[in-house]
């Protein structure tokens, strides 16, 4: 295990930063699953991140407090939690995995929006359509006597 977590080319968060908690898994498994602690909590608090403040513009880092906030609980912390596999420190990688994947999707800028409009060609289709889905209706209400 590397000692940092790399993000991207130019983000790197110490593994340090992060807290890290064991619970016990839910679901079927036996003995097994009664007693060893596989569950793995991830916490890091974004709002206080020093690598990321570092990293970023003030803007950007704005921005991804923005993207992640129905992520993050009152206090800024992000969690991240794995009870895929039976194995503590397999869940533990797989909880980095997701940190980092998340961390990654808060940083995409989005794109912005180009406006258009319809063709004139777009427009006469949609007017013809409209005109004979009208005509059927009015020749199905014609009185036949």
């Amino acid at each position: 295990m590397s000692e940092v977590i790399k993000i991207n080319s130019y983000i790197e968060i110490p593994r340090s930063d992060l807290t890290f908690r064991t619970a016990r898994s839910g679901g079927p498994g036996g003995q097994h699953v009664n007693t060893a602690d596989t569950k793995v909590i991830l916490s890091y608090n974004i709002a206080d991140s020093a690598a990321l403040r570092e990293a970023l513009s003030v803007s950007k880092f704005e921005r991804v407090l923005e993207r992640l906030a129905n992520k993050l609980d009152k206090d800024g912390v992000l969690q991240v939690t794995c009870q895929e596999t039976r194995s503590q420190l397999s869940n533990k990688e797989i909880a980095v995995e997701r940190f980092a994947a998340i961390i990654k999707g808060a940083l995409v800028e989005p794109k912005k929006r180009k406006k258009t409009k319809p063709s004139r060609a777009a427009k006469e289709r949609r007017l013809n359509s409209k005109k004979k889905r009208g005509n059927l209706k009015k020749d199905r209400s014609t009185s036949w006597g």
